[in-house]
């Protein structure tokens, strides 16, 4: 079975769609362990709401392939097996018909927690301008607020000449991380989304 996500990110620049699926998503999945023939397809969509609606026609046109979404839970998720659950109340996104909750993939709460779970690459990225303390802390990192979790990360790297920021930078920090020594030991959802995409792609 081959599978296409559609991802969050690149807000409504050309340029940074391309560098989301490429540069960012892609090289994180490569080092997640998926190459060759198990790589999905990636289609970065900009927002949330762009995300949601491609999602929608995608899953209405296809009958073979695994279609799923990739995107900012927003808020702490209580049951990552429940996920249309979860956008219902928050968003208000109906489930579409035939769809279940394996086709939704979360970052949670955002792309930053899992920048944040590679304290190594952070390191490595920014150098010795980065203050490591400012960052939020690793235990329960799904569950803390992603306002708190992003303010951290900027603040951390202020001083750095690469200070983080949305965009551009958030993606090349993104592709450096190290999936099987942070993510999937510190991250729930990351684990979660790895063992759909096994199963389904087999």
């Amino acid at each position: 079975m081959t599978a296409k996500i559609y991802l969050e990110g690149g807000g409504d620049s050309k340029d940074l769609h391309i560098l989301c699926r490429q540069g960012g998503f892609r090289q994180l999945m490569e080092s997640a362990g998926f190459s060759g023939g198990k790589m999905p397809r990636l289609v970065s969509c900009g927002g949330r709401d762009a995300v949601y609606e491609d999602f929608k026609t995608a899953h209405q046109q296809n009958s073979t392939d695994y279609i799923a979404m990739l995107i900012d839970s927003e808020d702490p998720v209580d049951d990552l097996e429940r996920t249309w659950d979860h956008l219902g109340k928050r968003d208000h996104w109906e489930q579409p018909d035939g769809s279940d909750d394996q086709q939704v993939l979360f970052m949670a709460t955002c792309m930053e927690t899992w920048i944040l779970s590679d304290r190594v690459t952070l390191r490595q990225h920014y150098g010795h301008d980065l203050q490591e303390s400012a960052l939020s802390p690793l235990e329960n990192l799904e569950q803390r607020n992603r306002h708190e979790v992003q303010e951290n990360l900027k603040h951390a790297t202020r001083n750095c000449s690469n200070a983080y920021q949305k965009g551009k930078r958030s993606f090349e920090v993104l592709g450096k991380l190290d999936p099987p020594a942070t993510l999937e030991t510190h991250l729930e959802a990351f684990r979660r989304m790895k063992r759909i995409l096994n199963e389904k792609m087999q």
